[in-house]
C-alpha cells in the first residue's frame, strides 16, 4: 500500500481504492478530477437523451358548447401527438351538482372521442367531490422535437428595414 502511495505521488495521480475488502486491497491510479468530469459529462448526455412525459390538464364544464368542446379536443390531439398524458376534469358548480349523471354521460362521450384520436384510458372516470377526473395516455411513442433555433428569419427581415430607415 505504501508503494502504491509513493507511485501515486511521483506520477501526480490519485490512489483510489477499488475493492477494500479484498486481500490485499485493490487500488487504482487515476486522475480523480478527470474521472469526476467524465462522469458528469456522461450524466449530462443521458439527461439530454431522456424524454419527459408531462401531464397536461383539460378542464371542462357540463354545459360546454360544441365549438368550445372541439377546441379542447384539438388541444388533446396536439398533446397526444407530443406523447403527453392528459388529465381531463369536469367541474360542477351550484345547480349543476344535481345533474351529475348527465355530466358523467357527456364526460364518457368526450373520452370516447379522445380514444378515437389514439389514446388509452389509464384511470377510469371517478367522481371526486364536485369533479369528475380521468387520465388518458398516448399510444404513440413520444418524439423529441427538433431543437429550437434562434430567430434568424426575424433578424434578417429586420435588417433591410433598418437599411431603408437609415437611407431616408
Amino acid at each position: 500500500m505504501n508503494e502504491a502511495r509513493k507511485i501515486a505521488d511521483e506520477t501526480g495521480l490519485d490512489l483510489v481504492e477499488v475493492s477494500p475488502t479484498a486481500q490485499p486491497p485493490v487500488v487504482k491510479l487515476i486522475d480523480f478530477g478527470k474521472y469526476k468530469y467524465e462522469l458528469q459529462k456522461k450524466a449530462q448526455e443521458a439527461k439530454k437523451k431522456q424524454i419527459v412525459i408531462q401531464l397536461k390538464e383539460i378542464q371542462l364544464r357540463p354545459n360546454i358548447e360544441a365549438n368550445d368542446l372541439q377546441t379542447k379536443l384539438n388541444h388533446c390531439a396536439k398533446f397526444l401527438d407530443e406523447g403527453d398524458k392528459i388529465k381531463i376534469s369536469m367541474q360542477f358548480r351550484g345547480r349543476e351538482m344535481s345533474y351529475r349523471d348527465a355530466g358523467m354521460v357527456k364526460f364518457k362521450e368526450v373520452i370516447k372521442q379522445i380514444e378515437a384520436m389514439g389514446a388509452i384510458v389509464e384511470s377510469d372516470p371517478k367522481m371526486m367531490g364536485n369533479r369528475i377526473i380521468a387520465i388518458l395516455a398516448s399510444t404513440k411513442k413520444p418524439v423529441k422535437g427538433p431543437a429550437k433555433k434562434e430567430d434568424e428569419p426575424a433578424t434578417t427581415s429586420s435588417e433591410p428595414k433598418k437599411a431603408k430607415e437609415s437611407s431616408n
